[in-house]
C-alpha cells in the first residue's frame, strides 16, 4: 500500500518541474501550521499589544494633533503601523521554535531527510505567514470597532494580505538566521528584544519619515518594516498615501526575502553544530 501511495507523488514530481521541491516545502509548512492549530493561545495573547497601542497611544495622540498625518486621523495613520508591528513581533521570535526543536531532536530528522535545505527554510517562512494573516484579521476587527476608516475593496484587501505575508516571511526568516547563529534560547531572546524596538521605532509605523532626524531617516530607508508599513498604509486605510510607491515597497521586501532565504539556507545546518 505504501508503494501505491508514493507512486503518484513521484510521478507528479517528475511531470512538473519543481514538484518535489514544492511538496517538501508544503510538508514542512503543514507541520508548523498544525502546531499553531493545536495551540492558538499565542495568537490571542499577541492581540493584547495592538489593543493597547490603538486604545491608549492612538486615542491620546489623536487629540494632541502634533504629528502630521497627511490629512487622515492619527488613529487611521497608525493602524497599518500597528499591524506591521504585530507581524514583526510575532515573526522575530519565530526562531525560538527552531532551537526548541533542535533540543528535542526534531531538526536532526529534517536535516537527514532528502528534503532540500531551502525547502526546510521556505516551508517555515510560509507557515509564519499564517500567523501573520491571523494577526491581520484580529487587527482589522479591532480597527473596525474603533472606527478606523478601512479600505475594504477586494483588491486593497488582497494587497494587504500580500504585504502581511511578505513581511512575516522576511522577519521570520531573519529570525531563523539569528537562531542558527546564536543557538541558545537565552541569547536568542536577548537578541530578539534588542532588535524589535529599533526596527519598530526606526520606521514610519507611528510617525512619518519627515519628522525623523537625517541619520534616523537614513536607517529607516534600509529597514524592511518601513516598506511594509508604507505599502499597508496605502492599501489599508482610506486616504492613506505612500512615500515610495507600492511597486518599490513590494520589490524591497521581495529582495530582502530572497537574500535572507539564501543566507538561512547556508546557516541552517549550523543549528546542530
Amino acid at each position: 500500500m505504501q508503494h501505491v501511495y508514493e507512486a503518484p507523488q513521484n510521478a507528479s514530481a517528475e511531470l512538473f518541474p519543481g514538484g518535489e521541491f514544492a511538496r517538501q516545502t508544503l510538508a514542512v509548512a503543514e507541520a508548523d501550521i498544525r502546531k499553531l492549530i493545536h495551540d492558538p493561545v499565542e495568537l490571542l495573547t499577541r492581540m493584547v499589544q495592538p489593543a493597547l497601542w490603538l486604545l491608549i497611544f492612538g486615542e491620546v495622540f489623536t487629540r494632541v494633533r502634533a504629528i502630521p498625518t497627511g490629512g487622515i486621523p492619527y488613529l487611521d495613520f497608525m493602524t497599518p503601523g500597528i499591524l506591521a508591528q504585530n507581524v514583526l513581533f510575532g515573526a522575530i521570535f519565530y526562531g525560538i521554535s527552531l532551537i526548541w526543536e533542535r533540543d528535542l531532536g526534531i531538526v536532526h530528522k529534517f536535516l537527514v531527510s532528502p528534503a532540500a535545505r531551502s525547502a526546510l527554510v521556505l516551508g517555515r517562512a510560509i507557515s509564519s505567514t499564517v500567523r501573520g494573516l491571523c494577526q491581520m484579521v484580529l487587527v482589522y476587527l479591532l480597527a473596525f470597532l474603533l472606527g478606523v476608516h478601512l479600505r475594504l475593496e477586494p483588491l486593497a484587501v488582497l494587497g494587504v494580505i500580500a504585504a502581511v505575508m511578505l513581511g512575516a516571511a522576511v522577519f521570520s526568516t531573519f529570525s531563523l538566521v539569528a537562531a542558527c547563529i546564536v543557538k541558545s534560547r537565552d541569547r536568542f531572546m536577548g537578541i530578539g528584544q534588542v532588535l524589535t524596538m529599533p526596527l519598530f521605532f526606526a520606521s514610519n509605523a507611528i510617525y512619518p519619515l519627515s519628522m525623523m532626524p537625517s541619520w534616523l531617516r537614513a536607517f529607516s530607508r534600509v529597514n524592511p518594516l518601513t516598506y511594509q508599513v508604507d505599502a499597508l498604509r496605502r492599501l489599508m486605510v482610506v486616504g492613506g498615501t505612500t512615500s515610495f510607491g507600492g511597486g518599490v515597497d513590494f520589490l524591497v521586501l521581495s529582495v530582502a526575502f530572497v537574500l535572507l532565504i539564501g543566507i538561512a539556507t547556508r546557516v541552517y545546518p549550523k543549528i546542530i553544530t
